[in-house]
C-alpha cells in the first residue's frame, strides 16, 4: 500500500497542507530508518536528508509525518505508484464518527436538560402557589383567632373550623347519577379536574422526598402527602418514550406493579371527545400474614388535552355510581381510591414528561394497631407503586434502545417476566388464597412467620441473608421425611442439611436502572441429604430476586426471594418462590421499645408497649420494620402430612436462625453505647476490650493502637474498628478452644456473626501447618504471655482460604490478672 503526497514539481516550495508522493526507493531508504529508529529526532532527519541524495528535495517537516503517520498506522510499504489515501480517509472517517456520536449524545443530554429544566421550573411555580396559598391561610387564621380571641368557646371553633379546611381543601361535589354513561362522564370530568389539581396544582400538602434529586438521569421529582385523608404520593421526570407507549405500558399495571393480584376491566365505554371510561375491578396482595388483602372498584378515564398530553385519572366508585352493592369477598377489605393518575406530556425531539399521583385509603383502621404503620405510610406507597411504575418505564426504555445488556442469553424482558413470577409467586405464598389452591392445615399456632424487628435495618438484613446463606438455611428432618424428598430434591427449597454445609456462587442475570433489584442464579455446590449421599452430592441451582438492598432509599421494602429450579432453566420453569420480606415502618419517638425481635402475633396479644424491664432506647427513636418469611415446599399427595411436619420444622429452624441473626447484626450490638450490654459469651464489651488492650501492652511493651481517650467506648469502638483480624478464644485444658469475640475484620475473615462465632473452633480454621506451629508455641504463649505466629493459611466458615503475613497470640489478662482467654491478631489477612 502507498503513503503517497501530492508535489507540483521538484523545485517548487512545498506546500505542508498537500500530498506527496515518495518513490520507491524513498520509501525503502524511509523504512531502513524506521527498523532502526521509529522515532528520529530533529538532527536525525537532517542527517538522514544529507546521508540519502534521493530525500534531499523532501523537506524534513514532511518527513517528520511520514514516521508519525507510519508509527500510528503500521503502513510503510509503497510498491505501487498509484495514489493512495486510505490512511488519511480512515482517519477522516474515525474522527467524524466519533464527532457525530458525540454531538448525537450532546443533543440527547441537552434535550434531557431542557426538559427537566422546563419541569423544574412548572414545580417551582407550583411551590410558589403552595407558599402563596399556605400565607393566605396564616393570615386568614391569625385573623379569626384575633377577632374571636375574646370568646374561649368560638377560637377553639375557629381553629377547628381552618384545620378542617386544610384536611379537606377540595370542595365536597354532590354524587351524581352515573347510571348511563353521560353520568359516568361527568364523574371522569370531576376525576380529571380534581387530578389536574394535584398533580400540577396545591391540592395537597406536598412535601418532596428526602433522597430523590431531580436531573436528567435521575427517577424525578418525588414527593409525599402531609394532613390529607389517606396516603398520596406524586412524582414527575422524564423518560425516553413517547406518550401513548407510555400510557399503554402504565395502564398494564398487572406487569409492573408487584402487589397486584388481579385487574379486570369490567367495561369499556367510548366518550365524544375521542377517549373512553372502564370500569375495573382491581385486588392487591397484603404484605404481611395478619391482614387482609385489599380490593378497589373504579372508574378510569383516558383522555387528551389540548395541548397534546395524555390523561389516565381513576377514582373509586360506590354503589350510588355503578360501583358494588354488596360486601367485599371474603379475605378482602374494601379500600378507597382517590382522584388518582398519570399525565403524560410529549418533550420537544421525543420523549415524556410524566406526573404521577396516587391517592388511596387503605382503611388503616381495620388492621392491628402494630401494622398500621404499612397502610399509614405515604412513602411506603411512593415506593411501592409511584417510583415502582418510572423505574417501569425508564427501564423498559432503556431496554428499547438496547442500553442494557444482560446474561444468560436471554432477553431483557424475559428476565423481567421472571422477576414479576418470582414476586407474585412469594405474594400467593404469604396470602394463601382459597382460589390460588391453598388450604389451611391443622396446626399447632406456631405456624405464623411474622416478626416485628427493632433497630435492624431492613437493607442490612437482606443483604447478610443474601451472602450467608449457610447462617439460616439448615433443617433437622426426620429420616423418613428425608428419604422421601431424595426422589424430588427441588421440594426443598435451599436445603441445607445438618453438619454438611454447601457453599454458594452467585451468577447475576440482569439488575434494574438503577440496581434497586437484582436477578441472579446461585449454584449451591455439593447438595447432599445425609451422610451416606456425600459421594453422589450434586449441585442445587435458585433463581433468586434481592431487592431494596440500598439503605439510602426512603421506605423501600427489602426482600430475597429464590426458588429451585435445574440446570436447564427454561423459559417456563416452575417457580416456586419462597424467601423473606422486611418492611420499614415509621420510625418512633416513644422511646418504650429496645433492641429485639419478637413473634408479631404475640406483640399483637399483649400489646406493642411491652418490654422488658430494664430496656431503654439506645437511639432516642426505635427503627422499627416487620419481617414476613415464606416457604414453598413440593409433595406427593400420599406424602402430604410427613412434608408438612418437616415444613414446619424447616420453618421453624429459620425462624429461630434469622431472630439470631437479626439480634446480632443490630447495629446497637456492634455500638460503643452498649457499655451496660454483653456481647455474646464474653463479659461487657468495655471492659473485654480494656483487657485485650491492657494484655497486649503488658506482654509486648507497646500498645496495640494510638488510644484516642482512655474511655472504654472509645477504645472498644477502635478496637472494633481495627483493620486487622482480632479474635478471642476460650483456654480450656480439656477442649479445643472455641472463638468468644472477634471485632469486624475478624468477622469479616471468618465470613461469620457474632452468634455463630461461638460454634467455630480454633482448630478448626487453622491449616495442618498452622496447627503445628500453635502446638508448638502453645507452651511459650502461656509462660511468657505471647508469640509471634508466621504467615499462614486460615480458613473461613464458609470453606474459603485466607492467607495472613504474621500472627500474633497473647493471654488476656482480667482485673485479677487470671488468664481470661486468647487473643489472635492476623495480620494483613486476605481471601486466596
Amino acid at each position: 500500500m502507498a503513503l503517497s503526497m501530492h508535489r507540483d514539481s521538484p523545485n517548487k516550495q512545498m506546500d505542508a497542507s498537500k500530498y506527496v508522493r515518495y518513490t520507491p526507493e524513498q520509501v525503502e531508504a524511509l523504512e531502513r530508518v524506521y527498523s532502526e529508529c521509529p522515532k528520529p529526532s530533529s538532527l536525525r532527519r537532517q542527517q538522514l536528508i544529507r546521508e540519502c541524495p534521493i530525500l534531499c528535495h523532501i523537506e524534513p517537516k514532511q518527513i517528520k509525518v511520514w514516521f508519525q503517520i507510519v508509527g500510528k498506522t503500521g503502513f510503510r510499504t509503497a510498491k505501487s505508484k498509484s495514489p493512495c489515501f486510505v490512511v488519511f480517509i480512515f482517519f477522516l472517517i474515525l474522527c467524524r464518527e466519533k464527532q457525530r456520536k458525540e454531538a448525537s449524545r450532546l443533543q440527547t443530554v441537552n434535550r434531557k436538560l431542557n426538559a427537566m429544566n422546563k419541569l423544574l421550573m412548572e414545580e417551582n411555580d407550583r411551590l410558589q402557589k403552595q407558599v402563596s396559598h399556605l400565607v393566605y391561610e396564616n393570615g386568614y387564621m391569625k385573623q379569626q383567632i384575633h377577632t374571636a380571641s375574646t370568646a374561649d368557646n368560638s377560637c377553639e371553633s375557629v381553629v377547628m373550623s381552618g384545620q378542617n379546611q386544610q384536611q379537606n381543601p377540595t370542595p365536597q361535589h354532590p354524587q351524581k347519577d352515573a347510571n348511563n354513561p353521560a353520568g359516568l362522564l361527568a364523574i371522569a370530568e370531576e376525576t380529571l379536574a380534581e387530578f389536574l389539581s394535584k398533580a400540577t396544582g396545591t391540592a395537597v400538602d406536598w412535601v418532596q422526598l428526602i433522597g430523590m434529586k431531580p436531573g436528567p438521569d435521575s427517577i424525578g421529582i418525588v414527593a409525599v402527602s402531609r394532613n390529607c385523608k389517606g396516603v398520596a404520593a406524586r412524582a414527575c421526570g422524564l423518560v425516553s418514550l413517547e406518550p401513548t407507549k407510555v400510557a399503554e405500558i402504565l395502564k398494564e399495571r398487572l406487569s409492573w406493579y408487584r402487589d397486584c393480584r388481579c385487574l379486570d376491566v369490567l367495561t369499556v365505554i367510548p366518550t365524544g371527545n375521542g377517549g373512553t371510561l372502564e370500569l375495573i375491578y382491581m385486588q392487591t396482595y397484603a404484605p404481611t400474614t395478619l391482614a387482609a388483602a385489599r380490593d378497589f372498584w373504579t372508574l378510569r378515564y383516558t383522555t387528551s388535552l389540548d395541548d397534546g398530553s395524555l390523561v389516565i385519572c381513576e377514582r373509586s366508585l360506590t354503589s350510588s355510581t355503578c360501583g358494588p352493592t354488596g360486601p367485599p369477598p371474603s379475605n378482602f377489605v374494601r379500600a378507597e381510591m382517590h382522584p388518582s393518575g398519570y399525565l403524560i406530556r410529549p418533550c420537544e425531539g421525543g420523549g415524556s414528561i410524566i406526573h404521577i399521583v396516587d391517592h388511596v385509603d387503605l382503611d388503616a383502621w381495620s388492621v392491628p394497631e402494630v401494622l398500621r404503620p404499612l397502610y399509614e405510610s405515604s412513602k411506603i406507597l411512593a415506593q411501592k407503586l409511584t417510583i415502582a411504575a418510572l423505574r417501569h418505564i425508564r427501564q423498559i426504555a432503556q431496554e428499547t434502545n438496547g442500553e442494557i445488556q444482560c446474561g444468560g442469553g436471554r432477553q431483557p424482558a424475559v428476565l423481567r417476566t421472571f422477576s414479576q413470577r418470582l414476586c407474585r409467586g412469594f405474594n400467593e405464598a404469604v396470602n394463601g388464597f382459597a382460589d390460588d389452591g391453598w388450604s389451611l392445615m391443622g396446626n399447632d399456632g406456631m405456624e405464623d412467620a411474622s416478626m416485628l424487628l427493632q433497630n435492624v435495618p431492613p437493607a442490612l438484613l437482606v443483604r447478610f441473608l443474601r451472602e450467608h446463606r449457610s447462617e439460616w438455611a439448615d433443617y433437622g428432618v426426620d429420616g423418613y421425611s428425608a428419604a422421601c424428598l431424595k426422589a424430588n430434591p427441588y421440594a426443598v427449597p435451599c436445603a441445607r442439611p445438618g453438619g454438611f454445609p454447601s457453599s454458594q456462587v452467585i451468577l447475576p442475570l440482569a439488575h434494574t436502572v438503577e440496581h434497586e433489584e437484582f436477578l441472579e442464579v446461585v449454584r449451591l455446590e455439593g447438595h447432599a441429604f445425609s451422610p451416606e449421599d456425600v459421594a453422589l452430592a450434586r449441585d442445587m441451582y435458585l433463581l433468586q430476586l434481592c431487592s431494596g438492598v440500598d439503605e439510602n432509599s426512603i421506605g423501600a421494602c427489602a426482600q430475597l426471594v429464590f426458588a429451585p429450579i435445574d440446570e436447564s432453566f427454561a423459559d417456563d420453569a416452575l417457580l416456586l418462590p419462597s424467601g423473606f420480606r422486611v418492611i420499614p415502618l415509621d420510625p418512633k419517638s416513644d422511646g418504650s421499645s429496645a433492641t429485639r425481635t419478637l413473634d408479631l402475633a404475640s406483640t399483637l396479644e399483649v400489646g406493642s408497649g411491652h418490654t422488658r424491664a430494664g430496656e431503654g432506647d439506645l437511639n432516642n427513636y426505635n427503627l422499627r420494620s416487620v419481617l414476613t418469611i415464606a416457604f414453598q415446599f413440593t409433595f406427593e399427595s400420599h406424602l402430604r402430612d410427613n412434608v408438612a411436619a418437616m415444613a414446619r420444622q424447616y420453618v421453624r429452624s429459620i425462624v429461630g436462625s434469622v431472630q439470631r441473626v437479626a439480634m446480632a447484626i443490630a447495629p446497637s450490638h456492634l455500638s460503643p453505647s452498649l457499655g451496660s450490654k454483653s456481647l455474646p459469651g464474653s463479659p461487657e464489651a468495655l471492659t473485654l476490650a480494656r483487657w485485650i488492650c491492657r494484655s497486649y501492652r503488658i506482654h509486648m511493651g507497646v500498645e496495640l493502637f494510638r488510644i484516642e481517650s482512655q474511655s472504654g467506648e472509645a477504645i472498644l469502638k477502635q478496637l472494633w474498628h481495627h483493620s486487622d483480624a482480632i479474635l478471642c478464644c476460650s483456654v480450656k485444658t480439656n477442649a479445643s478452644p472455641v472463638f468468644t469475640f472477634a471485632n469486624q475484620a475478624g468477622l469479616d475473615m471468618l465470613e461469620t456473626t457474632l452468634v455463630a462465632l461461638q460454634d467455630i473452633m480454633l482448630d478448626k480454621i487453622l491449616d495442618e501447618a498452622g496447627r503445628k506451629v500453635l502446638c508448638s508455641e502453645f507452651s511459650k504463649i502461656m509462660q511468657q504471655g505471647f508469640a509471634y505466629l508466621p504467615a499462614g493459611l486460615c480458613v473461613s466458615s464458609m470453606g474459603r482460604p485466607v492467607s495472613y503475613e504474621q500472627a500474633i497470640a497473647w493471654k488476656v489478662l482480667n482485673d485479677d490478672d487470671s488468664n481470661h482467654c486468647l487473643a489472635f491478631m492476623f495480620m494483613n489477612w486476605s481471601f486466596v
